[in-house]
C-alpha cells in the first residue's frame, strides 16, 4: 500500500537540477512487441447517451446477472457471499448521528449518466475527469512538432511528516483545469480580462505544502492568493461539476513537523477563497482503529486521498475514505451568481463494510461509477461494488493485494467493464514476507464482478514505495481504441518500471517497454488535431515522455527536476503537473 496514500520516494529521488525543453532519447528503453488482434480498421466517435435523470438511469439490482438478495444479520447488518471464496462481506449503513439505519431505502435514486454528461463545464474537474475516470485530457492537441516545453513554473513548499519528507505534489496530486462560466468568474471576482476571455482556464491545485494554488493556465500567474490550510493534500480535489465555485478536497497528512492537526475533509468557497464546511476523518464509527506495523497503519488514520464524485442531478457527493467508510453527502448546495454567494449544508450517510481480508481498512483509490453502481479498490485487496442509492454492497472481488490505483471504466454496449490492478504490498509484510511476487492486472465485468482476463508481471516489494500498479491506467482512443495502457512500478528491480499496452478484449500484450525509472504517475492519451493518438507519462527520475502509443517508443522527452509522482492533466496544448522539486509546471505540447 502507498502507506499514507503517497510515497516516501522524495528523499531518495534523483532529479535533474536544470530544465531541458527537449531531450532526445539517446538510449531508448527496450520495447517488446506482440500481436495486435483487434487493431481498429477505422475510427469513429462512439454514440453517447445524454440522459442525466437518475430515475431513468438507475439499474434494478435484482435484475443484474446472478443477483441474489443479501442476508439480514440483524440490527441493520447485512451480508452476501464474496466472489470465488467461502467468505462473506458484511455491511451496515449509518446516518449523520452515527445511528444504524436498519433498512436504508431512500426515495431519490442516485445514478450517474454517461461520462460525457458528468459536467457541462469544459475542463478536467476531478481525478481523471469524470465518473468513468477516463478523461484526464480536455480537447484536442496540436502535436505537429512532437515537443514538450516548460512555459511557466510556480514554487511550492514541503512538509515533514510520518518520519519522511513530502514535497511539491505527490500521489495522486492531479491539477484541476476549469473553464468557468462567465457568471462564476464574475462572482469570484476575477479580473475583467479573465471574465471577458472565453478561453481563460484556471488551474486549481491543492498540493503537499497545504496550499490550494489558483493560477492562469496560459501564464502561470496567480488568479487569487493561495488558500492556506497548513496540512498536506496528497490526493486530487474535485470542482463542483455544475460550475458552482466549490472545491472539495481532503487532508492527506495530519502532521507538519512537530505540529499535529485534526483529520478533515474540506469544502472551499472559491468566492471567499476559504474553507466553509467539511467533516472530521477521525470518525468514531470508522472501522480503521489501528493495526500493525506502526506507524504504517496508525490508529484513527483519517486521511482522504480519494477524489470525490458529485452527482449534479441529486446534489450528492460520494467520497470513500482511508478510515474505511464511504461517505454519501447531500450537499444542499446553493449558488447565487448575482449575489455572489455560494453555500453548502452537508447531510451524511455512511457505508461501513468488512470482509475476511479486512485488517487495514481504507480506500485510497477514487470511486468510478456506472449509473448507480460504484467501484473502488481498498487497502486489503478487495474490489468492491456498491449501490449509490441504498449503499448496499453488490459484490466483492478479491484482488490478492492492496489496490490503490483508481479503476477505469469502459461502457461496452451497455455493459460496464473495469480495468484494475494491484500492488506487491501485503504479501511482503513481516519477517516471512516475500521480497517480490506477481501483481495482477485484470479486466472485470462490472455487473457480476467476474474476471474477463488477467495479466501478471513480477514486482518488487518495498515497504515505503510500493511496486506494482499505483498509476491509474488509461484507455486508448481513436487509432489505439483497442488498447489499454499501464504504468507499472518496480518491475525487475527497485529502480525500474514497465510501460505496458494490452489488447482490451483479450489482455494480449501488444507491446511492453522496460523503463529505466519506475513511475507512479498516471499516463495520458492525447487526441491530436491530425487525428493520431499520442501518449505522455512521467517517471521517478523527473523525465516526461511523449511517446507513440502504437509502438511505445518516445518521440521526445522533457527532463524536469525530481520525481514526477503526481498525475498530470491536459487542456488543449497545455499540460500541468507538480514534482518533488517543490514546483508546479505549465508545459506546452507542440
Amino acid at each position: 500500500m502507498a502507506r499514507f496514500g503517497g510515497s516516501r520516494v522524495a528523499a531518495a529521488a534523483v532529479g535533474a537540477s536544470m530544465l531541458v525543453t527537449l531531450a532526445a532519447c539517446t538510449t531508448p528503453d527496450p520495447v517488446v512487441t506482440g500481436e495486435r488482434p483487434n487493431s481498429p480498421t477505422a475510427t469513429s466517435t462512439p454514440s453517447r447517451s445524454a440522459e442525466t435523470d437518475p430515475a431513468k438511469l438507475a439499474l434494478d439490482l435484482s435484475k443484474l446477472p446472478g443477483w441474489t438478495a443479501p442476508t439480514a444479520q440483524g440490527d441493520g447488518t447485512f451480508s452476501r457471499p464474496i466472489l470465488d471464496t467461502s467468505g462473506k462481506v458484511t455491511w451496515k449503513v449509518l446516518d449523520g448521528a452515527n445511528q444504524v439505519i436498519k433498512n436504508y431505502d431512500p426515495s431519490q435514486p442516485v445514478a450517474f449518466g454517461d461520462s460525457s454528461t458528468y459536467t457541462k463545464i469544459p475542463g478536467v474537474l476531478t481525478f481523471r475527469g469524470n465518473n468513468y475516470r477516463d478523461a484526464p485530457v480536455y480537447g484536442t492537441t496540436d502535436v505537429s512538432q512532437k515537443k514538450l516545453q516548460v512555459v511557466w513554473t510556480q514554487d511550492t513548499g514541503d512538509v515533514y511528516a510520518e518520519k519522511s519528507h513530502w514535497a511539491g505534489a505527490g500521489w495522486t496530486g492531479q491539477p484541476l483545469l476549469v473553464n468557468w462560466p462567465t457568471a462564476t468568474k464574475e462572482a469570484m471576482g476575477l479580473s475583467q480580462a479573465q471574465i471577458d476571455d472565453p478561453n481563460f482556464v484556471e488551474v486549481v491545485y491543492p498540493v503537499v505544502d497545504g496550499n490550494v494554488y489558483r493560477l492562469d493556465l496560459a501564464t502561470g500567474r496567480q488568479t487569487k492568493p493561495p488558500i492556506q490550510v497548513g496540512w498536506a493534500f496528497k490526493g486530487t480535489g474535485s470542482i463542483d461539476p455544475r460550475g458552482y465555485p466549490l472545491l472539495y478536497s481532503g487532508m492527506g497528512l495530519n502532521q507538519n513537523g512537530d505540529k499535529t492537526g485534526t483529520w478533515r475533509y474540506r469544502i472551499f468557497d472559491l468566492i471567499q477563497n476559504k474553507e466553509v464546511s467539511g467533516w472530521d476523518g477521525s470518525d468514531p464509527v470508522a472501522p480503521r482503529r489501528g493495526c500493525s506495523p506502526v506507524p504504517a497503519c496508525s490508529p484513527d488514520w483519517g486521511a482522504f486521498d480519494s477524489s470525490s464524485l458529485v452527482n449534479a442531478a441529486t446534489d450528492t457527493l460520494i467520497e470513500p475514505a482511508e478510515n474505511g467508510l464511504v461517505y454519501k453527502v447531500k450537499l444542499n448546495a446553493q449558488f447565487d451568481p448575482a449575489a455572489k454567494t455560494v453555500s453548502v449544508s452537508p447531510e451524511f450517510t455512511k457505508l461501513n463494510y468488512t470482509t475476511p481480508e479486512s485488517s487495514r481498512h481504507g480506500i485510497e483509490s477514487s470511486a468510478a461509477a456506472y449509473r448507480n453502481l460504484m467501484y473502488a479498490g481498498d487497502n486489503d485487496g478487495n474490489i468492491i461494488c456498491w449501490d449509490a442509492t441504498t449503499l448496499q454492497v453488490v459484490w466483492v472481488h478479491p484482488s490478492g493485494d492492496d489496490t490503490d490505483a483508481t479503476i477505469v471504466l469502459e461502457d461496452d454496449n451497455g455493459t460496464p467493464f473495469l480495468y484494475t490492478g494491484n500492488e506487491m504490498d501485503k504479501r511482503g509484510e513481516g519477517a516471512n514476507g516475500a521480497s517480490h511476487g506477481p501483481i495482477t492486472i485484470q479486466k472485470i465485468n462490472g455487473f457480476t464482478g467476474k474476471t474477463v482476463w488477467q495479466y501478471q508481471i513480477d514486482a518488487v516489494y518495498n515497504e515505503a514505495v510500493n511496486g506494482g500498479l499505483m498509476a491509474t491506467p488509461v484507455l486508448g482512443t481513436g487509432e489505439v481504441s483497442d488498447l489499454v495502457f499501464f504504468n507499472l512500478a518496480k518491475t525487475g528491480s527497485q529502480k525500474t518500471g514497465t510501460l505496458l499496452a494490452l489488447d482490451r478484449k483479450t489482455g494480449t500484450v501488444v507491446w511492453k517497454r522496460a523503463l529505466a525509472h519506475f513511475g507512479w504517475s498516471s499516463p495520458l492519451i492525447l487526441t491530436g488535431t491530425d487525428g493520431h493518438a499520442y501518449g505522455i507519462v512521467g517517471d521517478s527520475s523527473g523525465l516526461l515522455h511523449l511517446f507513440n502509443p502504437n509502438t511505445g517508443e518516445d518521440y521526445s522527452t522533457l527532463q524536469l527536476s525530481q520525481n514526477i509522482e503526481a498525475s498530470p492533466a491536459v487542456y488543449g496544448n497545455m499540460l500541468v503537473v507538480g514534482t518533488y522539486a517543490k514546483k508546479l509546471y505549465g508545459i506546452r505540447i507542440s
